[in-house]
């Protein structure tokens, strides 16, 4: 009984360690699959960001380009109806579907953002659908958009801890704006467009 009491801390040691040793692997791999789902959620919510901005820009391009013939002081050929309702409806239709990704993995603030962006292009599309005639508030909208789309921009790399510093536009593309009352061709608002 003696040899067993001599030997009971050297016992005691092992089932210490051999305890230590189990907790410690298992923190070690409950940190490591947490990491993991964190970066395969990271890419998941990166890919939605960037197909709902993709949509939500092809709707703002068709919207500015119908809106661009549809202005007053346009030189640019009007679009028959016809041909440009199912283009609309498309538009509309993917973006609907992207947004479900933001909506299922963005964060708050993304949200708002992309909800303020959506609303800013949808004016846009009011514009080119004939809803709005205050013209007098066009360069107020375009420029409302630009500015929608860096701050779903500077959201969407907050919630993915994207560094770099900042990425906006909009004061750079307002500074590159030419009045629709300035323009002799509508190629130039076109070229306004692809700088976007």
């Amino acid at each position: 009984m003696s040899a067993l009491l001599a030997q009971l801390p050297a016992l005691i040691g092992v089932v210490v360690g051999a305890l230590a040793t189990l907790l410690t692997t298992r923190m070690a791999d409950r940190a490591r699959w947490r990491q993991t789902l964190s970066v395969r959620w990271d890419e998941y919510r990166l890919r939605a960001y960037m197909d709902y901005a993709g949509a939500i820009k092809e709707q703002h391009a068709l919207a500015m380009r119908i809106a661009a013939a549809q202005h007053p002081n346009s030189k640019a050929e009007p679009f028959r109806w016809e041909e440009v309702v199912p283009l609309l409806e498309q538009a509309e239709a993917n973006r609907t579907k992207m947004w479900e990704g933001v909506l299922l993995l963005g964060d708050a603030a993304t949200i708002d953002a992309a909800r303020e962006w959506r609303a800013s292009v949808t004016s846009i599309g009011h514009f080119a659908q004939g809803r709005r005639s205050d013209w007098d508030r066009w360069e107020s909208a375009v420029r409302r958009v630009d500015e929608a789309r860096d701050e779903f921009y500077q959201a969407a790399r907050a919630s993915l801890a994207v560094g770099g510093g900042d990425v906006a536009q909009a004061e750079w593309l307002g500074s590159r704006w030419i009045p629709y009352a300035a323009l002799e061709e509508p190629t130039q608002m076109e070229s306004r467009q692809d700088t976007q």
